[in-house]
């Protein structure tokens, strides 16, 4: 059980607490290992429990980089700056979204502290927390669901065996597709390790 005076170590905001416990005690991650590699990703992923709604006004030359296969030079003009048409082209046709037009991109953007995306994540991240994200999706952007269903993730994709063994890359390729923040994720995890050891 993560305790105030150690929430405040981590420099982690008081509203944090409860669902971080709830989370914690709801998919067992039940030892110091667990949590500060649970800690420490999700910090990296939200900015520092931050950002709790994906990000999506970018640049045309961005788009273009980020996102080859689904922006031309004419599309990537067209989208620039405008998140809402960024989200239904990028998620469109795939993860259990309809087409552009229906605005499930827009809808079943990123959210959350490991940000669950599409209508398949939503619908079986409400499925296994008994609450209907596709119908309310916003809810994912709170606390308390922001953090239960970065849990889910957590567990559906196995990432306590990855904490016990340490392998932090393991895990950070499971969550990232890649290593993008390996560096920042490990000093998190670390940071976090020493305070809940004391």
């Amino acid at each position: 059980m993560l305790s105030p005076d150690q929430l405040k170590q981590l420099h982690i905001g008081e509203q944090w607490l409860d669902p971080l416990n709830a989370t914690f005690d709801r998919f067992d991650i039940s030892t110091a290992i667990r949590q500060a590699c649970f800690i420490g990703q999700v910090a990296h992923e939200s900015g520092g429990f931050k950002f709790l709604v994906e990000n999506l006004n970018y640049r045309a030359e961005a788009l273009q980089k980020i996102w080859p296969k689904r922006f031309d030079a004419a599309k990537a003009q067209a989208c620039q700056r405008n998140p809402r048409m960024i989200a239904n082209v990028v998620y469109s046709a795939r993860m259990g979204n309809r087409d552009e037009a229906s605005d499930d991109g827009w809808r079943f953007r990123g959210r959350g502290c490991i940000q669950l995306t599409g209508h398949a994540n939503y619908y079986h991240a409400g499925q296994a927390l008994g609450v209907d994200f596709v119908l309310e999706p916003d809810l994912v952007a709170t606390p308390q669901y922001a953090m239960l269903t970065a849990g889910w993730f957590w567990d559906t994709h196995k990432l306590n065996q990855f904490a016990d063994a340490r392998d932090y890359k393991g895990m950070t390729k499971k969550i990232n597709g890649g290593f993008i923040g390996l560096e920042d994720r490990i000093k998190h995890i670390e940071e976090a390790l020493a305070i809940l050891k004391r």
